[in-house]
């Protein structure tokens, strides 16, 4: 499905790869990512949307957004905005499909191949506007929970479909990395506990 002549966009809707690989069991290696697709093709851009709390110095998505952003992504965020429904209970939206659909959109005369991390339906309209300038999209998300993480006219309307659960050898964390990172963690706090007791 891919060219290693061709030229490569990957648009990386966030919080639904999140979503997607966390109902498969296992968390994204965005490094290993870029590595990935860099391996089939020319990979031109990878782009990352998130929303995120406004008002917060310190977000549990700020370390990954600022990581991504010094290490080869253009990182799209945009403030989340709060509201409280009838019954008075306080909500959060922070919908980034229309930055998505404008980068991919302008980004189409540069590429041969879209590839979007996403199983939103309502991209189903960007997939065909893209196809009629040309270019191939190969859309990625899972038929392996239930429901689906993939809208149906989503995954019929694409050239190509991925199933992230096929991909999770090659661009999942390890999990032993993540248990030796968190004792890591525990050993620093542990010493900078230790040494604010000698004051």
């Amino acid at each position: 499905m891919f060219d290693d002549r061709e030229r490569i966009a990957l648009f990386i809707d966030g919080a639904n790869l999140y979503s997607t690989a966390k109902s498969l069991g296992f968390d994204i290696d965005y490094r290993r990512l870029l590595k990935e697709f860099s391996s089939k093709g020319f990979l031109l851009r990878a782009y990352y949307y998130t929303a995120m709390i406004e008002d917060q110095e310190y977000s549990t998505l700020r370390p990954l957004v600022d990581w991504l952003d010094y290490n080869g992504y253009n990182v799209v965020t945009k403030p989340l905005k709060e509201f409280y429904d009838q019954n008075g209970r306080r909500k959060v939206k922070g919908n980034m499909d229309i930055e998505l659909v404008v980068d991919a959109m302008e980004m189409a005369e540069h590429v041969d191949h879209v590839v979007l991390f996403s199983g939103d339906g309502d991209f189903r309209r960007l997939v065909e506007a893209v196809q009629r300038r040309g270019r191939k999209v190969s859309v990625v998300s899972t038929l392996q929970t239930q429901p689906p993480m993939i809208a149906d006219d989503l995954r019929r309307q694409a050239d190509h479909f991925i199933d992230l659960v096929n991909l999770q050898s090659k661009i999942g964390r390890d999990p032993a990395e993540r248990a030796a990172r968190a004792q890591e963690r525990a050993d620093r706090e542990a010493r900078e506990t230790a040494d604010q007791d000698d004051y």
